[in-house]
């Protein structure tokens, strides 16, 4: 992160998210702080709690992409949640702590991915001897020899020197690829649960924790497979890194990551703001948030791996508020949200940049599909204006979805082209204005019918 400025980490976002400006300033000061409370005394260090974002806007404008995208930037465990998932306890739903069980195993696969990919060659050495040892048993022991033994002492000397050049060849044979057509009779261990676990939504971590439990009592079982020799040699490998790493290091690493850098995505949270008196449904919905509050105002939530700090983990929270508003949440939980990011509505401008400038622009990822059937497709500069007008007027007659009505124009416009493409005999072909409006123009104008092709 010390080379992610706040320009830069919007430049970054800028790759593949269009406008939204305000909301990415915000989201790139709140990762730089993370950098910069890292570079403080210790003592000031846990004074400096992490300022939580409330993002604001319809649906379909990006919000969930920059959270994600500045996840990746900051290569921190990430971990979106829709807070309509979740119940008060005591109704049926998920428990609002397991987000943060949920973060922490997301921490423990990366830091655990990390830790054997630095032991990756060292364990594929050891699963390259393995398997060599499986294609051709080493030869039993040399016994001490006594006098009389002597002619067999040298019998084994010779045996051990033949043994020794074919496993030589076995292992070149092998890096060059030329045993892969090979079976090997391959032993791997299994835990055997001796009943199942039946739960009902909201029982999920008691399931998990309990097959857990139970799975250290039972003792492995031991079954045999017969596989090829690249798939073996990556099960061996695999068995052999998880041997090397220590993972009471990787657990702690896992939970330190969590705690100093973990990033919650709380998305729909104006599903659960009630207005007025909380009664019937909304009983629920309150409940919710001051089951949240604690966990976002910082707390101690107990996980399989241990306890786990929520005070520097960053909250990021969204919604359309289109029926409910901000002010609608409960005042407490309206306080850990200090910063307010705005995202506006999508038109043609932003459609048509969608469409040609980000790294995984829509455009670029069907071009790409259809290429693995030998078709080069290709849009005229009309075409794709035309495809993000339709969108800006398809959003205006129904339901405003932002960017993801690209995603169904797109699909229409090209659902011939798509299924009768490993027929066609052209390898290339050029989608212009003319074809947009032969397959979308009667849609368009019925509005009815937009409305579920659309």
């Amino acid at each position: 992160m010390n080379n992610f400025t706040p320009k830069r980490i919007v430049e970054e976002l800028d790759k593949y998210i269009i406008g939204q400006a305000k909301a990415k300033k915000a989201v790139a000061i709140a990762l730089r702080n993370r950098w910069r409370r890292q570079q403080v005394s210790d003592e000031l260090k846990e004074e400096i709690l992490p300022k939580n974002i409330l993002m604001i806007g319809p649906t379909g404008v990006g919000k969930t992409e920059i959270a994600r995208r500045l996840a990746r930037l900051a290569q921190a465990p990430f971990m979106k949640v829709e807070a309509s998932k979740f119940t008060e306890v005591g109704y049926v739903g998920r428990d609002v702590e397991s987000m943060i069980r949920d973060l922490t195993n997301l921490a423990l696969n990366m830091v655990k991915t990390e830790q054997m990919e630095k032991v990756h060659k060292k364990a594929w050495k050891l699963a390259e001897e393995r398997i060599l040892n499986i294609l051709l048993p080493p030869p039993r022991s040399q016994r001490k020899a006594l006098p009389e033994e002597a002619t067999e002492e040298l019998t084994e000397d010779k045996s051990q020197d033949h043994y020794n050049e074919t496993r030589e060849k076995l292992r070149t044979q092998l890096k060059d690829g030329k045993l892969d057509s090979r079976y090997v009779d391959l032993e791997v261990r299994e835990k055997t649960m001796p009943f199942g676990v039946v739960s009902n939504m909201g029982m999920d971590d008691l399931e998990i924790n309990l097959k857990e439990m139970l799975g250290n009592i039972m003792p492995d079982k031991p079954k045999r497979k017969k596989v090829k020799v690249p798939e073996a040699l990556i099960i061996i490998q695999q068995e052999e890194a998880g041997k090397l790493i220590d993972m009471d290091k990787v657990v702690s690493d896992a939970i330190e990551r969590t705690e100093q850098s973990g990033i919650v995505f709380i998305d729909e949270i104006d599903k659960i703001a009630s207005k007025g008196s909380a009664q019937g449904p909304d009983v629920s919905r309150e409940g919710v948030q001051r089951d949240m509050l604690p966990i976002v105002e910082g707390s101690t939530v107990s996980t399989k791996h241990g306890p786990v700090k929520t005070d520097h983990i960053l909250f990021i929270a969204a919604g359309a508020f289109s029926v409910a508003k901000p002010s609608d949440l409960i005042p407490e939980l309206q306080g850990r949200f200090p910063i307010r990011a705005e995202l506006g509505a999508l038109g043609k401008d932003e459609f048509l940049r969608i469409l040609k400038e980000p790294r995984n622009a829509l455009l670029k990822q069907y071009i790409a599909l259809l290429e693995t059937e030998g078709l080069n497709i290709s849009f005229t500069d009309d075409a794709i204006e035309e495809i993000a007008s339709t969108a800006s007027t398809v959003n205006d007659k129904t339901e405003n979805i932002g960017a993801r009505r690209l995603h169904t124009i797109l699909e229409k416009l090209l659902e011939d082209i798509s299924f009768e493409a490993p027929d066609i005999d052209k390898s290339e072909i050029v989608i212009d204005t003319g074809y947009v409006t032969d397959k979308l123009s009667n849609i368009v104008k019925n509005e009815d019918l937009s409305r579920y092709i659309l």
